[in-house]
């Protein structure tokens, strides 16, 4: 079964962290480019970060830049978000999505609340 399966999300402090999970199942995740998005209530889907395919080069939406980290583990056939300084604004459903030419791939989504 070819899938994608976020974990990590959860309820945190502003200030706090949270290490979020991507596993592909099915298929080898080093081949898609792999990116997070993420939709806040009553808020459009918006891309946070991506890690491509081809040379592994990775890119951040502007506000999360220097609090936001994205990783592959090709062992572990994961991607992973390290998320730092969270803010409220960061609250959200985060979306692991894989994609190559004719491929599409959408986990089900992990919710992370950032309140005090």
């Amino acid at each position: 079964q070819l899938q994608l399966v976020e974990s990590g999300g959860g309820l945190v402090q502003p200030g706090g962290s949270l290490r979020l999970s991507c596993t592909a199942s099915g298929f080898t995740l080093d081949l898609y480019t792999t990116a997070w998005f993420r939709q806040a209530p009553g808020k459009e889907t918006e891309g946070v970060s991506c890690i491509s395919r081809d040379d592994g080069s990775t890119h951040y939406v502007h506000s999360v830049k220097g609090r936001f980290t994205i990783s592959r583990d090709n062992t572990k056939n994961s991607v992973y978000l390290q998320m730092n300084s969270l803010k409220p604004e960061d609250t959200a459903v985060y979306y692991c999505n894989a994609e190559r030419p004719g491929l599409n791939y959408w986990g089900q989504g992990t919710q992370v609340t950032v309140s005090s």
